[in-house]
């Protein structure tokens, strides 16, 4: 039976909080450490499907559903050290919550993925992880698909800069999409998606906040895509293959994140594999 249990973790300048999931019939092997995507400007660490909280944790892994603040209240800089905290907070309390000190794994979709990967290529972390999973994640490897105007975004309704109006703009970790999706489609009709998650020269985010210059990670790599993205590049997933050399899932499709249909079967086989890697890291 699937059990979730939400942890205050810091109260300042906002309310941070993980949602542990487990399965209270299953003793856990390893945590996931969860990301979620939104783009850095909306969605909340509860995106998950049931069918990914259930096949992960009926496998053995505990899942450590993360906030991090969205932008544009806060920016890279801010976000990545949420990130980086909510690691080392799981390294040092996970054991509290788990009865045992146990491995982990960085796991994030679509934006999530992002972070996790730039986690994933330093090495200050407190513990390095077993592994890395990114499903549809990028690394703004390829030139300027980041600060063009998307021609998948723009065959949708136009949206205008007023939409900012409608977004807190003291730091928050949760997005609704009847709020802040649209300043995600406004960012990608315009090309501002860059602007509205960074502030700062282009020289400090390519060598900060892409994987440009990151020539390792610090633990194996799964990652998934789908061949016909229309929101991330599939030409991000095939830098990120050629520079990492993970595991990969490949869907034959054009849907971005096409693992939200539970009742597809694609979606079962890719959370099958990603245990099955998992379970590898660990052997």
């Amino acid at each position: 039976m699937l059990s979730e249990k939400v942890i205050t973790v810091t109260r300042s300048p906002y309310t941070k909080r993980v949602t542990l999931i487990t399965d209270t019939n299953v003793r856990p092997k390893a945590a996931v450490v969860y990301f979620h995507g939104g783009g850095l400007l909306y969605g909340s660490r509860a995106d998950l499907p049931k069918l990914h909280k259930e096949t992960l944790t009926r496998a053995g892994y505990a899942i450590w559903a993360c906030d991090y603040p969205l932008a544009p209240a806060c920016h890279l800089p801010e976000i990545m050290e949420a990130i980086n905290e909510s690691i080392a907070w799981y390294c040092e309390h996970g054991a509290e919550h788990l009865g045992h000190p146990l491995p982990y794994f960085l796991w994030g979709r679509s934006a999530g993925a992002y972070l996790a990967l730039l986690a994933g290529a330093e090495n200050d972390l407190p513990r390095f992880p077993a592994g890395i999973v990114s499903f549809y994640g990028y690394g703004f490897l390829c030139d300027n698909w980041f600060m063009m105007p998307s021609a998948h975004y723009k065959a949708l309704p136009a949206v205008g800069e007023d939409c900012l109006e409608n977004i807190p703009a003291e730091p928050h970790a949760t997005g609704d999409l009847s709020t802040h999706y649209s300043v995600y489609v406004y960012a990608r009709q315009q090309g501002l998606w860059k602007d509205l998650i960074y502030e700062g020269r282009d020289k400090f985010f390519y060598l900060n906040y892409t994987l440009r210059l990151k020539d390792t990670l610090m633990a194996p790599l799964f990652a998934v895509h789908s061949m016909g993205d229309p929101d991330v590049p599939y030409e991000e997933f095939t830098e990120l293959c050629a520079k990492y050399n993970p595991t990969r899932f490949i869907v034959a499709g054009n849907e971005h994140d096409f693992d939200r249909n539970e009742g597809d079967p694609v979606t079962g086989t890719v959370l099958q594999k990603m245990t099955a890697f998992m379970d590898k890291c660990l052997a």
